[in-house]
């Protein structure tokens, strides 16, 4: 018995450090699985998706299953229509996760939430990454530059209107960032696409 208390007690310790939890987390820990079904019976801890935990009064904030997202595909990036939301960049509200995760990468498979990947490679999925901190989990979103010039790369997959939507809204909140476009834009081999309509704006 005495065993079993200290393992909830480092649960405990341990959702309340890294915000989410997840199953093979506490196996690799050396604590049985069960003990986090037994502290979600109790109410300490409350299950998101499937193999997901996290503490019953643990703050929840807007971007919550982005922190769910990055901490069972710990590889992926948040990319276009999700990371414009986070950098408020869109009036869009994406009903799905867009996460950008390497060309050869295995396709994730969650129930919850709903994932839109696309496929990225080289500085393409390297460059611009940010990495933020929510709920305790490290959560890695292109830059708002990055996302705008992804958004125009994506345009078949997301619609023009929402790209030109982004690049509006990134020159107002981003004085001066005409050079971060440029700079990604010749990464992501979208330079003449754009150079239209930031001529234009």
């Amino acid at each position: 018995m005495q065993r079993k208390r200290s393992e909830k007690q480092r649960l405990y310790e341990f959702a309340k450090q890294s915000g989410i939890l997840r199953v093979r987390d506490v196996a690799t820990m050396g604590i049985h699985p069960e003990n986090l079904r037994r502290l979600a019976a109790e109410g300490v801890l409350t299950r998101g998706a499937r193999g997901v935990y996290y503490l019953a009064d643990a703050d929840i904030t807007e971007h919550h299953t982005l922190a769910e997202v990055c901490k069972r595909v710990p590889g992926g990036v948040i990319c276009l229509l999700s990371a414009l939301r986070f950098h408020e960049l869109t009036t869009q509200s994406p009903w799905d996760v867009w996460l950008a995760i390497d060309r050869k990468a295995r396709k994730p498979r969650l129930e919850y939430p709903a994932l839109r990947i696309a496929r990225f490679s080289g500085p393409a999925l390297t460059e611009g990454v940010e990495a933020h901190r929510i709920e305790g989990v490290t959560v890695k979103v292109f830059s708002p530059a990055k996302t705008v010039v992804d958004c125009f790369k994506y345009r078949n997959k997301i619609g023009l209107d929402v790209a030109l939507e982004a690049i509006k809204d990134y020159l107002r909140a981003h004085r001066g960032g005409m050079d971060n476009l440029w700079h990604f834009a010749k990464i992501c081999r979208v330079a003449n696409v754009m150079r239209p309509y930031l001529e234009a704006i």
